[in-house]
């Protein structure tokens, strides 16, 4: 170990030295160029969806540096979808050391329509409006020129649709290789109309998968099919409280199901007011549900179908600040026939920035399983457990996953350069909306 450290050293310094002979000369009057960058604002941007290459591209009149506690502005950009399928983007501006007294937030609205370039130049064009309060205040300021562009068309009229937004999608997909097939296709459709006051949402999905397994010379297929259709409806009562109901209908094989209705009238609870659901929620649901299942087969609790009530409650805490994120939830349910038939979900994320250039971050999730009342009584055949057919037994399933990040050396991050591809990436990526 001791010897790839050494090796790794020595090869980082020749880097270095390689790097600093092959330094070109400081061309005529770029000096005083570098000396009023030196008087810029320090800007941590903690965005992890970012196109930052292209923002330090596009905002040359600050310094970036990568950790927050060297920094004097910290930005802080976080998501929510609209109802008409794009998303808002909160920029808060936090001020730091001497301009701690200084504080901004910008808003940015994207459309469905809107493509990766359209976003970042709207997210750049946020930036820069709300860093102006700051950069007012360094000798930069003096270079900065303010301009107006006149509208180039009238406001749109009244939206005929009335803020339905509508969306067909379908796919398919097909993997194999000598021994084994898979191939699986989809479709959705959906409906939602969001207003301050409301929220609906309808939703349509269905699917079929086939595979096939080589095992021994013998063949081993199956085919199977689901769907489900959802609906919520929503009523705003405030900035804290919000009611509504669930509905729902599906088919599954996996699950035993030939039929499943359910209505579930809810209502919930933030301890933090709805407008500042970008940066911090903590909310308790509470959810009443009747369902009404006919199942494929026959249950081990000898049932083929059945009536049942059902209540769940969950609480999730989501906070994004600038130490980090945190987001916890737990989500306990019961039937009300028996009350060992119960589950409970645990489920967290933690990404901590403890000190300078470090971090550590966790995840993981625990679940009690006694509620799975839609087993078939028989015992699955060796094809349908190797394809998983059916759903198995369980008492209980977990994950987690933990790691930290150490990072030391110089604190800018202004230099830009793409060759042989950016940071994490081999080249060109491609990905339509």
């Amino acid at each position: 170990m001791r010897k790839s450290l050494n090796v790794l050293l020595a090869l980082a310094l020749g880097l270095t030295s390689l790097a600093a002979a092959q330094t070109p000369p400081t061309p005529p009057g770029q000096a005083g160029v570098d000396e009023l960058k030196k008087t810029a604002v320090k800007v941590f941007l903690d965005c992890d969806f970012c196109d930052t290459e292209y923002i330090k591209t596009e905002i040359t009149f600050v310094n970036y540096v990568r950790d927050r506690l060297e920094a004097q502005v910290h930005i802080l950009i976080t998501t929510q979808a609209t109802g008409g399928g794009g998303v808002e983007y909160t920029l808060t501006f936090i001020g730091q050391g001497a301009y701690k007294d200084a504080k901004d937030l910008q808003k940015y609205y994207s459309s469905q329509t809107d493509t990766d370039d359209d976003v970042r130049r709207g997210l750049v064009k946020a930036l820069k409006l709300g860093l102006m309060s700051f950069v007012a205040r360094t000798p930069i300021a003096g270079r900065i020129a303010v301009d107006y562009a006149p509208p180039e068309k009238p406001a749109a009229g009244p939206d005929r649709w009335n803020y339905w937004l509508f969306s067909v999608s379908g796919d398919g997909r097909i993997s194999g290789e000598q021994s084994y097939l898979d191939r699986m296709a989809d479709f959705s459709v959906s409906a939602n109309r969001v207003t301050p006051a409301s929220k609906v949402r309808l939703g349509l999905t269905a699917d079929r998968s086939y595979q096939r397994f080589e095992v021994d010379e013998e063949t081993i297929t199956a085919t199977t099919d689901s769907w489900s259709a959802t609906g919520l409806y929503v009523l705003s009562l405030g900035e804290h409280w919000s009611a509504g109901a669930y509905a729902g209908a599906e088919s599954s094989l996996y699950s035993n199901i030939d039929l499943g209705l359910s209505i579930a009238p809810a209502v919930e609870y933030n301890f933090f007011p709805y407008s500042q659901s970008t940066r911090r929620q903590l909310r308790a649901l509470y959810t009443l549900s009747l369902e009404s299942v006919k199942y494929l087969e026959e249950t081990i609790y000898g049932k083929t179908e059945e009536t049942l009530l059902k209540e769940e409650l969950s609480l999730t805490l989501d906070l994004r600040e600038k130490f980090g994120t945190v987001s916890l939830s737990a989500e306990g349910s019961n039937y009300f026939h028996d009350f060992s038939k119960y589950r409970i979900d645990l489920f967290s994320i933690l990404n901590l920035r403890l000190y300078k250039g470090f971090s550590v971050y966790c995840f993981g999730g625990y679940s009690w399983v006694h509620d799975q009342l839609s087993l078939i009584a028989r015992e699955p055949t060796y094809e349908e457990m190797l394809l998983r057919l059916h759903e198995l037994p369980m008492t209980d399933n977990y994950f987690v996953a933990v790691g930290f990040q150490f990072q030391f050396g110089s604190i800018f991050t202004n230099v830009i350069n793409p060759r042989f591809g950016t940071s994490g990436s081999g080249g060109m990526s491609i990905r339509i909306k």
